[in-house]
């Protein structure tokens, strides 16, 4: 079965931003109408998505600037993780951290770029000064993915897509 055809809610025992970022790689699977395109290929942006605590400021101010519309997405905590769409096309998340787990987490926008092999790639990168954010972990049938900074500072999620 195409992974787009079916949004299936993440596992209990998944982190909240694992289950986050479940629900948004799906979404953005299913705009594309397959589980493989070219902004799966190794060094395309696949995702964005904004990381804040107030997440309908951000609505109000890409739905003003922009002409974003809005799919809400409930999360096992209580809060919404929005879907951003340009027409009928799901084009980035808001990620509300507006919760204890999240304290101190600045607003910003955490891109997603496809690598052929993120473990090898990490190896990589940490040797030339990007810092691990947290240890790379799995989710079933999206793929493997890395949170990491870069050596100026900026944050940067990597996955290598399942398949």
């Amino acid at each position: 079965m195409n992974r787009a055809s079916a949004i299936a809610l993440p596992r209990a025992t998944d982190s909240l931003y694992t289950r986050a970022f479940d629900i948004a790689w799906r979404y953005a699977e299913q705009i594309t109408g397959t589980e493989e395109t070219s902004m799966a290929s190794h060094g395309h942006f696949h995702w964005n998505e904004l990381m804040t605590p107030d997440a309908e400021r951000a609505k109000q101010f890409y739905r003003t600037t922009i002409g974003w519309t809005f799919e809400p997405m409930p999360m096992d905590d209580g809060a919404t993780y929005w879907i951003a769409c340009t027409g009928r096309t799901r084009v980035a998340g808001i990620f509300p951290t507006n919760r204890p787990a999240f304290e101190g987490v600045l607003e910003g926008w955490m891109p997603y770029l496809a690598v052929d092999d993120v473990d090898e790639r990490v190896k990589v990168a940490v040797a030339n000064g990007a810092q691990l954010m947290r240890p790379i972990f799995d989710i079933p049938d999206i793929g493997r993915i890395a949170i990491l900074t870069e050596p100026g500072g900026a944050g940067i999620g990597w996955i290598t897509p399942t398949g």
